[in-house]
């Protein structure tokens, strides 16, 4: 019988290939990147980075000095196929959402493969992953298809909610996830534009946002992460800025516009924080990482068209 092809498998692979062709000029190099989407940063300040058209992952000091990379385009133990999500558990083990291999594949901190999880049709199944995040005990939560999944560090599955839809504890297409201090969940509802807050059970709590350009409104909430203050930080990719509220959604500031000199944007798809506050984007279509303080000021960048020196 012929397999019915969903409107969800044609907008994964649509993605993929609208990412491709943006960015074909540019090519794989030693701290380089191809549009980057995911980061991360450990509790020593190391950061980690998906790079999702080069297919593998760059682990960086927070300058941007060049410290491990690994990955290639496959399915083996290791390889990848557009690794969109990445997140770093209390113990420095990495955790990579391996988007269109429809997986989570696990690491040490130096990239040495340990495990992996998720097939087509099992137990425990991704469509196209694309946010992962770790809390303070270490369960991995990933949203797909829809849903957020909560494993323990082992892929073991503990529990899932949400569907499609609009309404309080529903998602259409979501790209991110991020854990508070406190565990509550995060989740970058990408194109209803909002994000939504749970319970570490999946709990609806609260949400804020809306379609727009003005404070507290989205336009594709791209990223979300949590600094250590539980100040909410998000990539608001398609209005190509970075915008902070408190843990409760109350608006307290933004940052960005649409070009390619410091501070500017084109599709900032990733942002993490690390223990100091400092902020990390992935600032994907200008093939780069910029990092600023906690209030948005510039700091450094590095990637494609920006050295791993310039900056402060």
């Amino acid at each position: 019988m012929k397999r019915k092809v969903g409107v969800n498998a044609r907008l994964c692979g649509l993605t993929l290939f609208c990412a491709w062709l943006v960015s074909f000029p540019f090519w794989a190099g030693g701290a380089q990147l191809k549009e980057p989407h995911g980061l991360a940063v450990d509790s020593s300040g190391k950061v980690f980075v998906t790079d999702s058209g080069n297919n593998r992952i760059q682990k960086l000091d927070s300058s941007g000095k060049l410290l491990a990379e690994w990955g290639s385009k496959g399915n083996g133990d290791g390889e990848f196929t557009y690794p969109r999500g990445i997140t770093v558990d209390s113990s420095g083990n990495v955790f990579v959402a391996d988007t269109h291999n429809q997986r989570v594949e696990k690491f040490d901190s130096q990239g040495k493969f340990l495990l992996k999880w998720g097939t087509r049709g099992g137990k425990v199944e991704f469509f196209c992953p694309k946010g992962i995040g770790a809390d303070a005990s270490g369960n991995i939560y990933v949203v797909d298809n829809n849903k957020v999944q909560k494993f323990d560090s082992s892929g073991n599955l503990l529990t899932r909610w949400g569907s499609g839809g609009s309404g309080d504890g529903q998602f259409n297409w979501p790209h991110a996830v991020a854990i508070s201090a406190s565990g509550t969940v995060f989740v970058a509802d990408t194109n209803n534009h909002r994000i939504q807050r749970f319970s570490s059970s999946g709990k609806f709590l609260g949400k804020w946002g809306g379609l727009g350009s003005g404070d507290g409104q989205f336009n594709q909430a791209g990223s979300v992460a949590v600094d250590s203050s539980g100040n909410v930080f998000v990539a608001d990719t398609k209005n190509n800025r970075i915008q902070k509220f408190d843990s409760s959604g109350k608006f307290l500031g933004k940052w960005g516009s649409r070009g390619d000199d410091d501070g500017q944007f084109n599709s900032p798809f990733g942002v993490a924080v690390d223990s100091r506050g400092n902020v990390f984007v992935a600032d994907t279509n200008n093939n780069r990482i910029q990092k600023f303080d906690s209030s948005g000021k510039f700091l450094r960048k590095w990637g494609s068209r920006a050295s791993a020196t310039a900056g402060k």
